[in-house]
């Protein structure tokens, strides 16, 4: 009786013990649970803890499969966190690990379970485009950068030659306040310091919000430019032909490992 009413307090508690493998080891820890059998519960226990859906975001639409790359896409995130959540993720069956097949470290997978998540997100995006408020704190526009950049440039609009294209974010302050797009060959990437050589445009972020809408398509660039939330400067050929680089949408994300498609939109 003593051992029953123990059980019974921890469920009450919201707590139970299970018993989950490390290596050749079995190690207990405390899940929580709501106590109830409706499946929106059982669902929420296993997926609602806080940056969960960020980082199944990042792995189940996005299709980002290493440590880096999911990090890359949950800033503020602490490594410690991210790697608890991923074993988390891991342990309940919506993702599986594997070593890497040419080097150190692991790749990170959707299962089925996780794969079906996808009708989940695109319903989260929805609801979040109708009813979350896109205010100045949701709006860094580093993030904004590393989405469109990652995710939503239209490389086959890229000049072929060199470009560099510094953004300023006069609304941050220390490094962060400003960043560059280098495309080179054809392709591009963000860097977080000055990668040399002459800088063709800077795009000067006044307003992030404004940069956030435009790059969800709620805006145009030019209406951007004409309410000064974004500002121009240097080669105007650039600066004409950069807006148009922006991949539609509603089409989805571009896969980030080009052998693998993205079915469906990215939440932003």
């Amino acid at each position: 009786m003593r051992e029953y009413a123990r059980e019974g307090n921890l469920w009450a508690s919201g707590s139970y013990n299970e018993l989950f493998r490390v290596g050749c080891c079995w190690h207990a820890v405390v899940m929580r649970t709501y106590g109830q059998y409706c499946p929106i519960a059982r669902a929420s226990e296993l997926l609602a803890e806080r940056w969960s859906i960020i980082i199944l975001r990042n792995i189940v639409i996005l299709g980002c499969r290493s440590f880096n790359e999911i990090a890359d896409g949950a800033p503020g995130l602490s490594r410690g966190l991210l790697s608890k959540r991923l074993h988390d993720l891991a342990r309940v069956g919506v993702i599986e690990i594997g070593p890497k097949a040419d080097g150190p470290g692991s790749l990170y997978e959707p299962t089925a379970a996780g794969r079906e998540l996808s009708e989940v997100m695109v319903a989260l995006q929805r609801w979040g485009s109708k009813w979350a408020d896109l205010t100045p704190e949701r709006a860094h526009p580093g993030v904004v950068l590393w989405m469109w950049a990652t995710f939503f440039l239209d490389r086959d609009r890229l000049p072929r030659h060199r470009a560099l294209v510094r953004f300023d974010y006069p609304t941050l302050s220390g490094p962060g306040s400003h960043c560059w797009l280098l495309v080179e060959r054809g392709e591009a990437e963000i860097c977080e310091k000055y990668p040399g050589g002459v800088e063709h445009l800077v795009v000067v972020v006044n307003d992030p919000v404004a940069f956030a809408r435009w790059h969800l398509g709620e805006i145009t660039w030019g209406d951007a430019l004409r309410c000064e939330a974004i500002e121009v400067k240097g080669s105007r050929a650039l600066g004409r032909a950069l807006p148009t680089w922006h991949r539609d949408h509603d089409l989805g994300p571009q896969p980030l490992h080009r052998d693998e498609p993205v079915p469906v939109a990215a939440p932003a």
